[in-house]
């Protein structure tokens, strides 16, 4: 997909990825909270860089994503824009920020574009009230992505578990996933589905699916930044490859930082002004 005009990348669209799945080109979508990653993954190619919650337990050392607020989202997707220039932005909406009333939702995503610079928002669910959600939203001028699937603001109500299983909860997944292509929505991420379902919901819409641990029938994959590259070591579920040891490589480095200081050789004459 060509991105130029004149000497700068485009931006990426959300009618560029629904052209993308016509095509039957794979989006490539990543999470970033920071600056400094953000331009990296822009750089690297990324279609999609989501601001996600996950900033909870990935930055902000929590147990889920439920205590992260708007104001975390919105001062970490300010960090982020300033890092990406071709890559579509899209933020999460965190816990009970949308849930209560749809004049909520519409204050609370208002605020992420006006104040961050993103392109979209995400949420959670499927639900006919969620769908009028999406459907308001819309109507506004926001782009809206759902999800569907593990969804981790429900996470004490599902557990961490795939979900999907059986033919009445796939067919509900299913009619999940249309009732939000209705409502508007311009993608679906499918989360811990099984990937025969979530090839049967890829086919099912126009829009395009996003997978994080549903197979590779989707018309895309995210992966949460410091996973797949290696910074959480301990968190290694079956869906998640490592494509870097970035950790392992930091650690060393800081060992070898504090070995130097302690023995003095940091820093030497090259390091030194005269």
């Amino acid at each position: 997909m060509s991105t130029q005009r004149g000497n700068g990348p485009r931006r990426v669209t959300v009618a560029d990825l629904r052209e993308m799945k016509r095509r039957g080109e794979k989006i490539a979508a990543l999470t970033a909270y920071d600056y400094l990653f953000a331009r990296l993954v822009d750089a690297a190619g990324v279609d999609v860089v989501l601001v996600g919650d996950s900033l909870g337990q990935v930055v902000l050392g929590l147990d889920t994503t439920i205590p992260v607020t708007l104001d975390d989202m919105i001062h970490h997707a300010r960090a982020v824009r300033r890092g990406v220039e071709r890559g579509l932005l899209v933020v999460d909406l965190p816990f009970l920020t949308y849930q209560v009333s749809r004049q909520d939702a519409l204050r609370n995503a208002g605020r992420v574009l006006q104040e961050t610079g993103a392109s979209a928002v995400k949420l959670e669910g499927g639900s006919p009230e969620i769908a009028e959600t999406v459907a308001t939203l819309v109507g506004a001028g926001i782009p809206v992505m759902g999800h569907l699937g593990f969804t981790p603001q429900s996470v004490h109500v599902t557990g961490v578990r795939v979900q999907g299983k059986g033919e009445e909860a796939a067919e509900r997944m299913l009619a999940d996933a249309r009732r939000l292509e209705a409502a508007g929505a311009f993608s679906i991420v499918l989360e811990l589905v099984p990937g025969a379902l979530a090839r049967r919901a890829s086919e099912t819409v126009d829009i395009p699916t996003i997978g994080i641990g549903a197979g590779a029938g989707c018309d895309g994959q995210v992966l949460v930044l410091h996973d797949m590259l290696g910074l959480n070591p301990g968190f290694a579920p079956r869906f998640l490859r490592r494509f870097a040891e970035v950790g392992q490589a930091a650690s060393a480095g800081v060992g070898d930082f504090v070995k130097s200081v302690k023995d003095g050789g940091y820093p030497g004459a090259e390091h030194t002004f005269e």
